[in-house]
């Protein structure tokens, strides 16, 4: 029987370098295609929301901007027991609250992947609402994605230069070069956020 895999992105890409995990997942299916069946999903903050998706899997995989108190940009790997204790060592967020309580509720069903990875980013920047991924940790996604198909390539799970259709991933509308492209530049950039996101005056 082969392994079910679940590769997921978590994160908050409204939030700078939070948005880390995302952006790996998306960068994942737009360059490689996989052999076997692998799920790529944009897991966002939905915390037990995604329980569903770790009971159907056998390797779960997670890319995530985590902080370790290391420079900017530095990947750090977790595996097996550990990664549950890294998720919730310095909570950024509520979404690793909410992630860290996925794995222990399918820990405590019986129903965790019994196989666990996670490809962590040190975050340079997360109190900018509307912002990208700091160029420090942008450029660490094809590392972290090279990690990731090594680790699951010693597992049998091979991949090749290509595609992965899949449905489960974020809008085209906030895919990082639509994001990108459609921000106002510094001049124009409301400090407090991305005006992009506030309503219109007297709404």
């Amino acid at each position: 029987m082969t392994d079910r895999v679940l590769v997921l992105g978590i994160g908050n890409v409204l939030w700078a370098d939070e948005g880390f995990g995302v952006r790996c997942v998306e960068r994942l299916a737009e360059t490689r295609a996989f052999d076997g069946d692998v799920t790529l999903l944009d897991g966002g903050t939905q915390g037990l929301y995604l329980l569903p998706f770790l009971e159907e899997a056998d390797i779960l995989l997670v890319f995530d901007a985590i902080d370790y108190g290391l420079a900017p940009g530095t990947l750090k790997i977790v595996e097996g027991d550990e990664v549950p204790r890294f998720m919730g060592a310095k909570k950024m967020s509520l979404h690793q609250t909410g992630f860290q309580d996925v794995i222990a509720t399918a820990q405590l069903l019986g129903r965790c992947p019994p196989a666990l990875f996670l490809v962590g980013c040190q975050p340079e920047e997360l109190e900018d609402y509307g912002g990208g991924l700091r160029p420090a940790v942008a450029a660490r996604i094809p590392a972290a994605i090279e990690v990731a198909c090594d680790w699951l390539a010693a597992r049998g799970i091979a991949s090749r230069p290509g595609t992965t259709v899949t449905g489960d991933l974020a809008d085209w509308s906030i895919r990082h070069d639509a994001y990108e492209a459609g921000r106002p530049s510094a001049d124009e950039a409301c400090r407090t956020g991305d005006a992009r996101f506030f309503p219109p005056v007297g709404e």
